[in-house]
């Protein structure tokens, strides 16, 4: 495999030997978030990957907004908390629903589930911006509480059912030119 690889892949793969695969991606996942990402970085890597590595950083998003949400003192704070994450699902939302859910969309036919991916990033989205709308600290807690469980629990439906029926349809090549095109779309982000 190495061999297949451009020189430059070569000299940053040697750079993480002794890491686990995943939590190098993991990193280049948070350097992503940050900003700090060279072509380079991403020689190869799967959609799926990407995605993967992205509801990682979510889940740590989402495990500090459960452990400061009971500290919160005004609905403008949870308000704010919510912007966050709408703000960086957003991108996230789109990649999926742009370059992994359309490829897939014949097979969730098949399996009766056209709709639910759709339908839970919509309900996602909802959720968050009812936070705004809410009127007291309470409620705009559990509102954001309840939305971050929803994306949990379809992240979760997304690792278990679409990461793996994606890596079973579709071939490797595909998988790392869809990775290609969310490092182009994100290059044109951050510029």
């Amino acid at each position: 495999m190495a061999e297949a690889l451009p020189q430059k892949c070569k000299q940053r793969k040697t750079a993480r030997d002794g890491l686990h695969p995943f939590i190098q991606k993991f990193q280049l996942a948070e350097r992503a978030a940050k900003g700090y990402l060279m072509q380079q970085d991403f020689c190869a890597m799967k959609i799926t990957d990407v995605l993967r590595a992205e509801h990682a950083v979510f889940h740590n998003l989402f495990d500090h907004i459960e452990a400061v949400l009971p500290r919160t003192r005004t609905a403008a704070e949870v308000k704010s908390l919510a912007t966050v994450v709408a703000t960086l699902l957003a991108p996230h939302t789109k990649t999926e629903d742009d370059l992994f859910m359309d490829p897939l969309e014949h097979c969730f036919d098949q399996i009766g589930q056209q709709e639910t991916f759709h339908d839970e990033h919509e309900l996602i989205e909802a959720e968050l911006a009812k936070v705004h709308k809410a009127r007291t600290l309470k409620s705009a807690r559990a509102i954001l509480l309840g939305a971050v469980t929803v994306s949990r629990k379809h992240f979760d439906k997304e690792e278990r059912i679409v990461f793996p029926l994606a890596e079973r349809i579709l071939k490797a090549k595909t998988l790392s030119e869809l990775g290609e095109t969310w490092l182009r779309r994100r290059e044109v982000a951050v510029k």
